[in-house]
């Protein structure tokens, strides 16, 4: 699946990847591949990323909102 994760002031990450870890109002949640889609707000706390090779990303974010259409994952993050 493909994420991309935007601020105000830039993209920060953009690729393909097999599972995103997030931090939602109510705890952290896992988007893996050919997820349903959805709309979620994200609170404060650090996005986790997992890409086909295995390495494992973290970005720090302070809320948000996330949504997953057609494997596309995309992250609007403070």
């Amino acid at each position: 699946m493909n994420i991309e994760i935007v601020t105000p002031e830039k993209t920060i990450f953009t690729g393909e990847v097999v599972l995103v870890q997030l931090p939602g109002i109510d705890g952290l949640f896992e988007i893996l591949n050919k997820h349903a889609p959805l709309i979620a707000v994200l609170g404060k706390g650090k996005i986790k990323i997992e890409d086909k090779d295995k390495n494992i990303l973290f970005f720090n974010i302070n809320g948000g909102v996330v949504e997953v259409l057609k494997n596309n994952v995309l992250v609007l993050a403070e």
